[in-house]
């Protein structure tokens, strides 16, 4: 076993700032079946260290999958020499603490045999084929993963963090007349195999093939400014793209975020609070201490339309006087944390989610958010939308497909007028820099009375 100490003191001989050590062991089952074979099937393990040095203002880190001490000590004795003299070392003795959450994980997956793994894979890509004759690739992705992680730091943190996901993915491709259609879903979280009930099942096949079953009879999409509402079902793929991501310390200080400099300033309309929670159970983001060790934490962002606070990790809290918020997150050992997304949500508000809709005449009801392209520093936004249906006079009428979403996110957050009792959750892994991280998003029923919607044009 390695002594972290001694490693840590190598690390901040030079007098840094702050220094910390990632330590990690990943072991993962990946089951990817497609046209009715199997082409991956992979148990694995993944172990490895991080080493990191902070000193004004400016990160030097280091990883390697070789825990041997010497090389260990090796590399913080490199990584030291970039301190400057005058820094102010903070290495103190640290206390370990495990984290702790408030459920359970009743199956581990690891004790859940392959085959039985995989004969719930071709479950589901049996069930997908008897519902729609029209469909002519099913692609189907299991994963689970148990992630330990261990956190050693020069401001006395020793920390050990135990995570549980699995993920069931399925893309359909349906054929109607020469033009195909996808429809895609997931569903998982921080859970054990339990999760995988047969209802739970059966119900996420349901409605991606319906999904794409409406696609492939579905009329084209209108252009022009439209009433759009937002099903809470459409998870916050909004709030997440156009509007999270401009929230992050990293972009949100250094000037490459639309809200750069309005801390305390209004940019939503009064009915719109924004938090991020990684402390929600069972959620894709939660944890209970993010990957430099701070604990996890309920943030409010956005309070009845004002900018309280930004996602702040060590780094950017060091630098800029202000607390971490627990949003320091890395894909791996081999990644620098840096500011990043949890489980991001708008909460609730006082609207009749079916009263939201009938209060429009002319409009598109979007229950499904697929892929888009954001602009953090103006705050542009296009998504595709994956299930969207036309609304006729307060009804919601035919299917639409070949339509996007086009807007601004700050004018969007300022003209919503109507947020819905409702919560719906998406899940997803958020990409950033080069890594990955599992989040979730969340909204109720929104109205925003004025968007562009990409189309055919009428007439």
């Amino acid at each position: 076993m390695m002594n972290k100490e001694k490693i840590l003191k190598t690390l901040m001989e030079g007098n840094g700032l702050y220094g910390d050590i990632f330590s990690e062991k990943r072991t993962y089952t990946h089951i990817h079946l497609e046209s009715e074979r199997i082409e991956k099937l992979e148990r694995g393990l993944d172990e490895g260290i991080g080493l990191r040095l902070i000193n004004p203002w400016k990160m030097y880190f280091a990883s390697t999958n070789n825990t041997d001490e010497k090389n260990l000590l090796d590399i913080a004795g490199t990584l030291s020499k970039f301190s400057r003299e005058n820094s102010k070392s903070q290495q103190v003795s640290a206390n370990h603490q495990d984290g702790l959450y408030p459920f359970a994980i009743i199956k581990d997956p690891e004790g859940i045999t392959i085959d039985e793994k995989i004969t719930m894979v071709k479950k589901v890509e049996s069930m997908a084929k008897n519902m729609e004759s029209r469909i002519r690739q099913i692609r189907v992705i299991y994963r689970d993963t148990r992630q330990v992680a261990q956190i050693f730091t020069s401001d006395g943190k020793d920390l050990t963090d135990n995570r549980s996901q699995v993920v069931l993915n399925l893309l359909l491709v349906g054929e109607e007349q020469g033009e195909m259609q996808t429809a895609y879903e997931a569903i998982g979280g921080f859970y054990g195999y339990e999760f995988f009930t047969d209802e739970v099942v059966e119900t996420f096949v349901a409605k991606t093939v319906k999904r794409l079953s409406g696609l492939l009879s579905a009329r084209e999409a209108p252009m022009g400014t439209k009433t759009v509402i937002l099903s809470s079902e459409a998870g916050g793929t909004m709030i997440h793209e156009a509007i999270g991501h401009g929230l992050e310390a990293d972009l949100a200080m250094e000037g490459l975020s639309c809200y750069k400099g309005m801390l305390g300033e209004a940019i939503a309309s009064p009915l719109i609070n924004v938090v991020d929670d990684a402390t929600v159970p069972h959620l894709r983001g939660t944890y209970a201490f993010d990957d430099e060790g701070t604990e996890s934490e309920r943030t409010v962002l956005v309070e009845n339309g004002i900018l309280k606070n930004f996602l702040f990790d060590k780094f950017y809290a060091m630098k800029y006087k202000k607390s971490s918020t627990g949003n320091g997150r890395r894909e791996s050992y081999r990644y620098k944390p840096i500011p990043r997304m949890s489980n991001t949500m708008i909460l609730t508000g006082k609207d009749d989610p079916e009263k939201i809709i009938s209060s429009v005449d002319d409009g598109v009801f979007v229950v499904k958010m697929g892929g888009g392209q954001v602009d953090t520093v103006r705050g542009d936004f296009v998504f595709e939308i994956s299930e969207g249906y036309i609304i006729e006079k307060g009804r919601v009428g035919d299917m639409i497909k070949n339509a996007t979403m086009m807007g601004n996110g700050l004018k969007v957050l300022q003209e919503i007028d109507m947020v819905g009792t409702d919560l719906g959750y998406g899940i997803g892994t958020c990409g950033k820099d080069g890594q990955g991280v599992p989040v979730s998003d969340a909204q109720p029923t929104l109205r925003i009375p004025e968007i562009v919607v990409g189309g055919k044009a009428e007439g």
